[in-house]
């Protein structure tokens, strides 16, 4: 059961899990991921305000809204006055099949994965246009490295899960700011872990179609 977060006075689930490929592709659209992520740091807001915060004009962000709620990553938030009406995300994180047999949920998983990977790496070159800025302790503390790893599949996943573990307690810091210690500041972690395939002859006969089961 996943854990509960809250909005208000109602408990939301922790994330969304995404698996009909129209939803898949739906949210692959930049703009759209913008505005989730942008509703879940900083929402609700309503579609002004997000064309303030994206650049994007109103009728575009009101757009993108109603198809993302159309799939359940956004929804109307209590408290609207006048004719617009606010919006906020309804769970923390999505999530999507990593694999799937069905091959049309399977090729559009791949492109919001891909989508997403984009994103992460257009936001952590603009972290590092602005990193000379930063206070000479934070920038010591911002991690820049890779590990290469021999792990079977199943040690692989373990592994993901206790990353999970690790972090799970900051998690409440974001919807609660009572709980934040002095100098903390919001901090993205980016976990991306993949077969190394430009390793010679290490993994050949993967990539020629054995699937280890």
């Amino acid at each position: 059961m996943e854990e509960p977060m809250k909005q208000g006075d109602e408990e939301q689930p922790r994330s969304i899990r995404l698996t009909d490929p129209r939803a898949l592709r739906a949210y692959a659209h930049p703009t759209r991921m913008t505005l989730v992520g942008l509703l879940r740091r900083s929402g609700p807001f309503t579609a002004t305000r997000a064309a303030e915060l994206t650049g994007e004009s109103v009728a575009s962000c009101s757009y993108h809204l109603r198809i993302l709620a159309k799939y359940g990553l956004v929804e109307v938030a209590p408290g609207g006055r006048g004719r617009e009406k606010p919006w906020r995300a309804t769970a923390r994180y999505t999530d999507w099949p990593g694999d799937s047999e069905d091959a049309t949920v399977a090729e559009a998983a791949d492109a919001l994965s891909s989508a997403v990977a984009e994103q992460y790496f257009e936001r952590v070159l603009r972290a590092m246009e602005d990193r000379h800025r930063l206070p000479r302790k934070w920038r010591e503390a911002e991690m820049f490295g890779d590990s290469l790893l021999y792990l079977t599949p199943d040690e692989l996943a373990a592994l993901g899960r206790r990353v999970d573990e690790l972090l799970r307690p900051y998690e409440g810091r974001e919807s609660d700011a009572s709980l934040r210690p002095e100098g903390a500041r919001p901090v993205s972690v980016l976990r991306i872990a993949y077969l190394d395939r430009e390793i010679p002859d290490e993994v050949p006969e993967l990539l020629d179609g054995d699937s280890e089961g």
